[in-house]
């Protein structure tokens, strides 16, 4: 029987991300995971030789499941999608209103507390998902700007960057039963309302 090592090295590390949202990463270690994907430890270790491996390995992979989720949630804001849209968008689908989006946040929420536990892990790759995001919305804001829907003298880069802080926060707020997704997404709606309205 041909094996699919793709979608060995997936099951491996779709387990290791459910430990990291229901446990947190410090519960994952490779006989942990061996045992939430039904695998041997061997396996584990065939597939990926070092833990670091499989951290990075699946963080990749929770990356392209919250890129995944961003195209739809763009899609569903019309077409063609304005800077407005896009950007409202964006922000509102990280926010963890519904099961996928708190698991997604809870699971990155784990990759952070590794991070300022061990911060060579994954220093060099933890940042480059949100160093690209942030540039994204910055060139949405820049278009807006051109549009006459953003004043010119905001600057676009440090606009995007507080957006996504603000919106990290409020996530971490929703997880911590200090306000309601509904509430969170009223904030952002008012937080873009004051920027899309030049003056």
């Amino acid at each position: 029987m041909q094996v699919d090592h793709e979608e060995r090295r997936r099951q491996i590390a779709e387990a290791l991300l459910r430990i990291a949202d229901t446990q947190g990463l410090q519960s994952a270690s490779m006989r942990a995971v061996a045992a939430e994907a039904g695998v041997s430890l061997r396996l584990v270790q065939y597939y990926f030789e070092t833990k670091q491996g499989l951290l990075l390995d699946a963080l990749a992979r929770l990356g392209a499941q919250l890129q995944a989720r961003m195209e739809r949630w763009i899609t569903a804001a019309g077409s063609p999608p304005t800077p407005r849209g896009t950007v409202t968008a964006v922000l509102s689908c990280i926010l963890p209103t519904d099961p996928e989006s708190r698991r997604i946040t809870r699971t990155y929420a784990a990759y952070y507390a590794l991070v300022l536990s061990d911060p060579d892990t994954l220093e060099k790759h933890g940042a480059a998902q949100p160093a690209l995001l942030e540039g994204f919305l910055a060139k949405q804001i820049r278009a807006a700007q051109e549009a006459g829907e953003v004043a010119a003298e905001r600057d676009a880069q440090t606009a995007a960057a507080g957006l996504l802080a603000m919106v990290n926060g409020l996530g971490s707020s929703v997880l911590g039963g200090q306000r309601s997704g509904e509430e969170a997404v009223g904030i952002l709606e008012r937080h873009l309302g004051e920027l899309f309205s030049a003056r």
